[in-house]
């Protein structure tokens, strides 16, 4: 494969984000991102780094919730960089959904943890035992990390590459065509996404991050998953099913 050839823009995402995001991917700084990348992934083959997360991931939050389908977005900042050995297989923990790790990996993060503790304790949800938040994004909640990309065990790795921009431009659009759509913002870094958002069309509920460093800053009794369900059902929406099976 040539170098002009493997730099062709033709992302592998869902038709309709790929429409709205048409501008993005034909930018001069979503080249150089691509440029980046192919870069990061020649090194990988050369066996230097991993870069996650893997495969057909990447667009994996627009891929399982198209834009029309969009009801609640979780903002995240990395993907995981961390992850385990099942026997000889490496499961990466990043797959392409913000605060989610595949239903194959056992360690649940701290982060994770904590997201489960406040859901049950606002609307009574069972603690799940695994990660996969894929039914999530498949009922409307778009889990979007700032930064889709990152090098194994390097946090931050892959920040300032071009990502939050495009990330940025994803969270604007979707805010500009739609109405009615509830906003999560955990953290300082998710809640200087308010910006990109017309508060008057849309719910931005602000709380501390769920790690385990800030989350009883306001993280917990936060009840943004039924205060999130409040306001999709005064608006005509379904609410979501929070309960992970």
């Amino acid at each position: 494969m040539d170098n002009q050839t493997a730099l062709r823009i033709d992302p592998k995402i869902e038709a309709s984000w790929k429409r709205l995001l048409e501008e993005e991917f034909n930018s001069d700084y979503f080249r150089a991102l691509k440029s980046f990348l192919h870069a990061e992934k020649q090194k990988e083959r050369e066996g230097r780094l991993n870069v996650f997360p893997k495969g057909g991931d990447l667009f994996n939050a627009f891929n399982y919730t198209p834009v029309e389908q969009v009801k609640v977005v979780i903002i995240g900042q990395d993907p995981y960089h961390s992850f385990e050995m099942i026997g000889n297989t490496m499961i990466p923990h990043a797959h392409g959904l913000c605060f989610s790790i595949p239903g194959e990996a056992q360690k649940i993060p701290p982060s994770l943890k904590n997201i489960y503790k406040e859901i049950h304790d606002d609307i009574g949800c069972a603690i799940p035992n695994h990660g996969n938040l894929t039914a999530w994004a498949k009922q409307g909640v778009l889990l979007l990390n700032a930064t889709l990309t990152v090098r194994a065990h390097e946090a931050g790795s892959h920040q300032k590459k071009g990502w939050e921009t495009f990330t940025d431009a994803a969270i604007k659009k979707l805010a500009g065509q739609r109405t009615g759509l509830v906003f999560l913002l955990w953290g300082r870094f998710a809640q200087q996404k308010a910006d990109l958002i017309d508060e008057t069309k849309h719910l931005i509920l602000k709380a501390a991050h769920p790690s385990p460093f800030s989350v009883h800053n306001g993280f917990f009794g936060c009840r943004h998953f039924s205060k999130a369900n409040d306001y999709l059902t005064a608006n005509g929406q379904q609410p979501i099913d929070w309960q992970i099976q």
